[in-house]
């Protein structure tokens, strides 16, 4: 077994047992809050990675691509998934939320859409530190495919 992939299963089995402790000292609101701007971060940081090698390959920065896919990998990694309780799974407060009652129900399948958004993270990041825009271009598609599956089956329009 590769390092990766024992450094993926010990952190997906480091949230389950983190998670449920994790979750009970932040309130349902503020995990909606908190889980929003980690993803409207990952989206921002991937959006600038697009605009660089999409958009407007002129405008390539390796070393903004880098940082912008080390961000996005950092934020995969850094237990999101301790910010979903049942108890946040509708509004509270004045925060909203789009989760379906299904990501609660099928926990089995969130743990495998979660690992392989990690796992197309992480290598979006390793890519990125070679600095080829084609090679980061493909990653950043597969990485967008990981996200939008994840959407597509837990998350409300």
């Amino acid at each position: 077994m590769s390092s990766t992939s024992i450094r993926i299963l010990l952190t997906a089995l480091g949230l389950s047992v983190a998670g449920g402790a994790l979750a009970n000292s932040v309130s349902p609101e503020d995990q909606i809050k908190y889980r929003k701007a980690g993803y409207s971060f990952m989206a921002w940081n991937m959006g600038k990675i697009k605009a660089m090698t999409v958009d407007a390959p002129a405008s390539f920065n390796k070393d903004q691509v880098l940082n912008s896919a080390r961000a996005i990998a950092a934020i995969a990694n850094s237990g999101m998934g301790a910010l979903y309780s049942p108890e946040s799974a509708q509004a509270v407060g004045d925060q909203k939320t789009r989760v379906k009652p299904e990501f609660f129900e099928q926990p089995d399948e969130v743990r495998k859409l979660a690992i392989d958004f990690n796992k197309a993270a992480n290598e979006l990041a390793r890519v990125a530190q070679g600095g080829k825009i084609n090679a980061i271009k493909a990653q950043l598609g597969k990485t967008g495919e990981t996200c939008k599956a994840c959407h597509d089956k837990f998350r409300q329009k």
